[in-house]
């Protein structure tokens, strides 16, 4: 994690010590939440006067406020515009007041930063832009954007990355690592839209990782199933090659001629039908099986893989970072 040394003694100047700034720093720029324990962990301080001090300047300065949740105790939250302003992350909406499940996540992805400060992270919004669009070249229009519409005006304004996931990378290499933070209840929609929100991106790549955190495994082999699925074999293959693979196999089968169907057709047909599904495949399939549509009418429907990317993905255990077991003194 490299982190500028002006940043840290702006926020000295308000009157933290170096550990306090760096973990400052780490919160209001990957979360904006963080609790106790992991500001423990982080510092290796005891329950006691050092972390009393820490929470009383805080509050003082009017840098944070507590907020209590009944079942999952109190949440501090870093809001002053002052401090943001010395970071020179002022705009960073990370200082807003959010809802229960948002701040459940922010505190999931504090942890996976706090257990992963050795890369070099793509901390904001105009950071990954420059990054995509200038050293990588890549064009705005590829890049996950939501449009948002103003309160008060019809003004509209596109914001890049809103999910603010962490986004790494280690120098010199410029291949980017994408996370996804799983935090809530088991249920994969909200990963495979994020996954469809990022592919225009993702095709723009030769080479990319996407790391899924959870803090159960239980979800590991679904999300690697649905990655295989959606991104990894539609780029790393050829698409318009399997699917009139698919087709052929399909054809004999449903003709009953079993004896040109091999064993290793069977696999692939099983796992080609859970990814050519939807009216557009069997539009296809349809006009091709009765001739209206050629082998080159399928490539150029489906468009082709220049078979130029290399798509990695891991699964990463967020495990809570324990604190130091109180000893019942600093």
């Amino acid at each position: 994690m490299n982190i500028a040394p002006a940043h840290l003694d702006a926020l000295k100047a308000l009157g933290y010590c170096e550990a306090e700034t760096r973990f400052l720093y780490i919160v209001a720029t990957h979360s904006g939440y963080f609790t106790a324990r992991q500001f423990l962990a982080f510092t290796g301080a005891h329950w006691g006067k050092r972390t009393t001090t820490f929470w009383s300047k805080l509050e003082t300065k009017r840098h944070a406020r507590m907020e209590c949740f009944p079942k999952s105790g109190v949440v501090y939250h870093l809001f002053a515009r002052r401090l943001y302003r010395q970071i020179e992350k002022e705009n960073l909406r990370n200082r807003r007041e959010h809802e229960f499940d948002f701040i459940k996540r922010r505190i999931a992805i504090l942890d996976f930063v706090l257990l992963n400060q050795g890369y070099q992270y793509l901390e904001t919004e105009p950071e990954k832009v420059r990054f995509f669009c200038g050293t990588l070249n890549i064009q705005k229009h590829y890049l996950p954007a939501r449009l948002y519409v103003g309160s008060k005006t019809p003004s509209t304004s596109v914001r890049y990355f809103v999910d603010k996931f962490p986004m790494f990378f280690v120098p010199p290499s410029p291949v980017v690592t994408f996370t996804y933070i799983h935090e809530g209840a088991a249920a994969f929609a909200d990963f495979i839209r994020h996954l469809e929100h990022y592919l225009p991106l993702f095709r723009q790549l030769s080479e990319f990782r996407l790391v899924y955190a959870s803090r159960t495994d239980s979800h590991f082999q679904k999300a690697t199933e649905i990655f295989q699925s959606l991104v990894k074999l539609p780029l790393e293959s050829d698409i318009a090659g399997d699917l009139l693979r698919y087709f052929r196999v399909r054809k004999a089968w449903d003709e009953k001629q079993y004896a040109a169907v091999t064993d290793a057709d069977l696999i692939f047909r099983n796992h080609a039908r859970a990814r050519f599904t939807g009216e557009r495949f069997e539009g296809l399939y349809r006009g091709w099986k009765n001739g209206r549509v050629s082998e080159i009418g399928v490539r150029q429907e489906v468009g082709t893989n220049d078979g130029t990317h290399t798509v990695g993905f891991d699964t990463f255990l967020l495990q809570r970072i324990a604190p130091v077991v109180d000893s019942g003194s600093t």
